[in-house]
């Protein structure tokens, strides 16, 4: 029923359009009376394109599908309408003036599905993202390019409509088992140079699907940037208020980057392993960034002020107490990290487990990962745009995350930092098996 939807608004559209000619070039004679039907099943496809299809749980899937379904009638009658031009002229040697009425009848109404459709896959697609939207605008009105980018845009769209359809009906099959509903609550830990803003979640859309099936989470509220030990001291205390709060002996923390780092540190050298059943770290530099140690060594002193300067008061005006960008990069250094690994012991009351991931193409990666890149391995060999693969394993319970396709798994896709939906990893799907993991094994 899905073709045929598409496959019967595509006729209607053709004939409409191409009435004209098919009256005076081809002397049909269409009745006047089936030209207002078709007029009226017209309009009816452009308020809904999508009737009689398979059922959607979100209203805003609907409106992305009959926007996608819209540029797909677009198309294909811009192909036939060309078609029936070339065999009108070639064959039947139609006159011209039959030819350029019909053509402006042919543009208006194409016009009209046109921009319905893409409007609505403008306004209400999340995985367009601003990329494909500029580039989108950009060639517009270059010829075959814009074809190409057409059905790329068709193919974004219509692969988001399945996928988050999927995952909606996902989470309503198994929400009765609550998957994610460990015995202590999660504490989220973010890396450097973020914060734990109410609107604007470091985690992306892992924290909402966690709570759709079961979890209690908690955010670390940290500053963005200080030295290791600072942060510790920070987390030590968020720790200690969770647990007040909720009477609930320990928690579950899952920390990406510097976050575990800092983590491990609270738990080592600030008493936290008494409060806290499992870390899971994510991506964490857990033997530094040797890239890092460059650009500090390299970098002259005044630039660094500068640039540390400028950070540190942008982020005190954003909430941070005492920022301190130069500590906090720092302590991300091949060097500094192998005097912290000294002085952090791993604790038995703990269980521990890394997980880390390439980014194999830097084209693959989202701005700025895309860019650093290449850099990074230089310097660290593999790399998820940040941190090198060998800096991941910690405590011999490391799983590398790798996606089925080309592109890899960049720092900032582990924590759905750009929303977007990967080919081969399923960001939210892992955080859920992760979470249900720890709960299979009591945390």
């Amino acid at each position: 029923m899905t073709y045929l939807t598409i496959v019967i608004n595509t006729i209607l559209v053709f004939f409409i359009s191409n009435t004209y000619l098919f009256n005076k070039g081809y002397n049909t004679n269409i009745p006047i009376i089936l030209m207002i039907f078709l007029i009226l099943l017209f309009v009816l496809i452009n308020i809904l394109p999508s009737l009689f299809t398979k059922k959607l749980y979100d209203k805003n899937l609907y409106r992305i599908r009959n926007g996608y379904r819209l540029l797909i009638v677009f198309f294909i009658n811009l192909l036939l309408s060309t078609c029936i031009y070339i065999i009108s002229i070639i064959k039947y040697n139609i006159d011209i003036k039959i030819l350029l009425i019909n053509l402006l009848i042919i543009i208006l109404v194409l016009n009209i599905i046109f921009w319905n459709g893409i409007i609505r896959v403008y306004l209400f697609s999340k995985q367009l993202g601003i990329r494909y939207r500029f580039i989108g605008l950009l060639v517009g009105l270059v010829p075959i390019i814009h074809l190409y980018m057409l059905v790329k845009i068709i193919k974004i769209c219509k692969d988001e409509v399945e996928f988050e359809n999927n995952k909606i009906k996902l989470n309503m099959d198994r929400k009765d088992k609550q998957v994610c509903k460990t015995k202590y609550p999660l504490l989220l830990v973010h890396g450097i140079f973020f914060r734990d803003f109410e609107h604007l979640n470091y985690w992306g859309r892992i924290p909402d699907e966690l709570i759709q099936n079961g979890a209690t989470i908690y955010y670390g509220n940290h500053s963005s940037s200080l030295a290791v030990k600072d942060s510790a001291e920070e987390l030590a205390n968020r720790i200690k208020e969770i647990i007040k709060e909720t009477n609930c002996e320990k928690v579950n923390i899952i920390a990406h980057s510097k976050g575990g780092l800092d983590t491990r540190y609270a738990i080592s050298n600030l008493g936290m392993d008494k409060y806290v059943a499992s870390l899971t770290m994510i991506n964490t530099p857990n033997h530094g960034c040797v890239f890092a140690d460059y650009l500090l060594n390299k970098a002259p002193e005044g630039f660094k002020e500068t640039v540390a300067k400028s950070y540190n008061f942008a982020l005190k005006k954003l909430g941070d107490k005492e920022p301190d960008f130069i500590a906090g990069v720092t302590d991300l250094t091949s060097t500094e990290v192998e005097k912290l690994n000294k002085k952090m012991t791993k604790s038995d009351k703990v269980y521990y487990h890394a997980y880390g991931s390439v980014l194999k193409r830097a084209t693959g990666g989202r701005f700025p990962l895309n860019l650093t890149n290449k850099f990074v391995q230089l310097f660290d060999g593999k790399n998820d745009g940040l941190v090198g693969i060998e800096s991941f394993p910690i405590y011999d319970n490391f799983t590398l995350l790798e996606a089925k396709t080309n592109r890899g798994i960049s720092h900032g896709d582990v924590i759905d930092l750009n929303r977007e939906n990967i080919e081969g990893y399923d960001v939210r799907e892992f955080y859920v098996d992760l979470v249900s993991e720890l709960k299979n094994k009591g945390f």
